[in-house]
């Protein structure tokens, strides 16, 4: 899994509540465990005015020119504004899987739905929890502001905007430990490989039969 410490990027914002993981990446999409390859099919039913279907080519799909994420200035975004109980619905890791390969690095908004904010932290995408007042302000600048851009410094808690006003946001020790090392479920466990393997060999001695 990929480090987050820092991340300075562009912003777009998504003014919808309660977004729900088949908007995310709708059901006819998860037909692999890969975490990759998802990204073109992230918010499909919005992105496209026809009806996708895996292994279609996307780039001969028909856009709608009126969704947020299809607009030009927002073209390269990597942090997503949202509003409140995002990722609600069923508990398909494959909803931050998309969201991570179409780019984003965070998401910033008012609440999460409990399911979707574990899978985040468990693939290195980092979502942030801010009061309404500052997503209403950040909504605000964004929308006014052509190539809106701040900055998350993981390790200091802070989002930082341009005119230099600093948000605090709160994060557990152990998740925010996890991203800034870049350790998955799997790389926790491979921290302790050297006991595993002396595990694993004194097994063999005391239990000989189970490998026969």
């Amino acid at each position: 899994m990929e480090k987050f410490i820092t991340h300075e990027g562009l912003v777009v914002p998504l003014d919808r509540a309660n977004v729900d993981t088949d908007a995310i990446i709708p059901k006819q999409f998860l037909k692999s465990i890969k975490r990759s390859g998802f990204g073109p099919n992230a918010f499909d039913e919005w992105r496209y005015l026809d009806h996708g279907e895996p292994g279609m080519d996307n780039s001969k799909r028909i856009k709608n020119p009126d969704f947020i994420l299809n607009q030009e200035r927002y073209q390269g975004a990597s942090i997503l504004l949202v509003r409140s109980n995002f990722g609600c619905g069923s508990s398909r890791e494959h909803a931050p899987w998309a969201l991570q390969d179409f780019g984003f690095r965070a998401i910033l908004g008012e609440s999460f739905a409990d399911i979707f904010f574990n899978n985040c932290f468990k693939n290195g995408l980092l979502p942030i929890v801010l009061s309404k007042a500052e997503i209403d302000a950040l909504f605000t600048l964004t929308e006014s502001t052509p190539g809106f851009r701040i900055t998350i410094d993981l390790a200091a808690q802070v989002v930082s905007r341009p005119d230099g006003h600093k948000i605090p946001f709160a994060l557990d020790a152990f998740r925010k430990e996890c991203l800034l090392n870049g350790w998955d479920d799997i790389g926790l466990t491979l921290r302790h490989a050297e006991k595993i393997r002396a595990f694993e060999a004194q097994r063999r001695i005391e239990q000989p039969w189970l490998f026969a």
